[in-house]
């Protein structure tokens, strides 16, 4: 039986393990921890984000995060998105630090999605984000179906764009006042892969793996 109630979404629900990191559904008991992470980074992620009108604090409540877990419920259950917790497993504990959605997700000759992220500034530079990206990569292609995946970074936000550039992905456009994000349309450079782009070096997790220990 499905987590969601009905017939599973193709590779939903899933969780997702490399090393500490784990990728995993959200649960409703991470209000709080979600709440936590989101207002103490109000400054790293804010400038980023196309957020709800509001107080950074209100829209980041534990309360608030009731809205946000029924929108990813909804999302998952009819397979628009696969929106994950990103969690750091260490010392026999699990911590929420980010978020991944595999979102807008469209079926039939398109086969195609959306990646969005985020990540805790404390433990940025550690290389959980492009481990989180690699893992749900290869699960898009694999057990989720999809054919192509695409993430839309602006310009000005270079450690985004880094996660994605080392990872490998495409750019292959720019795209003009592309979202309304703090207060302004946005430019967004636009950035792709597809499953024939990873075929030959067994996934996206492998290719990741061999960066990292090439230092």
């Amino acid at each position: 039986m499905s987590l969601f109630g009905s017939a599973p979404a193709p590779g939903w629900p899933v969780v997702l393990v490399d090393g500490p990191v784990v990728l995993r559904p959200y649960r409703r008991s991470d209000a709080t921890a979600w709440s936590e992470v989101r207002r103490a980074n109000q400054t790293w992620l804010a400038p980023w984000e196309s957020a709800l009108p509001g107080d950074w604090d209100e829209v980041n409540s534990p309360a608030a995060f009731r809205w946000v877990y029924r929108d990813q419920r909804r999302s998952a259950r009819t397979g628009e998105g696969m929106p994950f917790a990103v969690c750091l497993h260490e010392g026999g504990r699990e911590r929420l630090v980010g978020h991944l959605n595999v979102g807008s997700i469209v079926r039939r000759a398109f086969c195609s999605g959306y990646i969005g992220y985020w990540v805790d500034s404390r433990v940025a530079g550690r290389g959980i984000i492009p481990t989180a990206m690699a893992l749900a990569v290869d699960h898009a292609f694999g057990p989720g179906g999809l054919h192509r995946v695409e993430v839309n970074i602006r310009p000005e936000n270079q450690p985004s764009r880094r996660v994605v550039e080392k990872l490998g992905f495409r750019e292959e456009a720019y795209h003009v006042r592309y979202m309304h994000i703090d207060g302004a349309w946005r430019d967004h450079i636009g950035y792709a892969m597809t499953s024939e782009e990873l075929a030959a070096e067994g996934g996206l997790l492998a290719r990741w793996h061999r960066i990292r220990a090439a230092g």
